[in-house]
């Protein structure tokens, strides 16, 4: 696991860099659990959805595609639902997890670039991906990215539990 979320009273320059520093703090703690793991319990499913950590890297990177590039920013992105394959998660074998972990990393630079150049009160722009809704503010974007990361961090902790307990039994 890597170091604790930033402190509430640790001084953040703005609010902007709080959202990037928890947002960070998450994609390193996704990534650095996954590939605490070993090959085959990063591939390796131990829940009834099914979904595997890798599968979850993956996710996550779209999850930012989907919420920044094409939902804020209303770019076309191609196919923003590139993480799915038959209504469920996917990855393909040939997919690494250096190739996953670099393509998050990628997508997570290109969130902390808008984040920090971009006014939180900033109306998103309209696109598809509001399903004729009105966009909302970054900040509201933000706050939805933020716990979902939060969410699948600690559905991946329960994984790595599983996986050691399994290891060591």
């Amino acid at each position: 696991m890597t170091d604790s979320p930033p402190s509430p009273t640790a001084p953040i320059g703005s609010r902007n860099e709080v959202f990037t520093a928890y947002l960070d703090h998450y994609r390193a703690t996704v990534i650095t659990t996954v590939e605490q793991m070993s090959e085959a319990d990063q591939r390796r499913s131990r829940l009834v959805s099914g979904w595997t950590p890798v599968e979850l890297l993956k996710h996550l990177r779209f999850v930012e595609l989907r919420w920044i590039a094409w939902g804020f920013e209303g770019r076309d992105v191609g196919y923003p639902w590139g993480d799915r394959r038959d209504d469920r998660w996917h990855v393909d074998p040939s997919e690494s997890v250096t190739e996953l972990v670099a393509v998050l990393l990628a997508q997570g630079e290109h969130t902390r670039e808008v984040v920090l150049a971009t006014d939180l009160a900033t109306v998103g722009r309209p696109s598809e991906r509001w399903e004729g809704a009105e966009p909302p503010t970054l900040e509201r974007v933000l706050f939805h990215l933020l716990q979902e990361y939060a969410r699948h961090a600690g559905h991946l902790d329960i994984v790595a539990e599983l996986a050691a307990a399994e290891t060591t039994a």
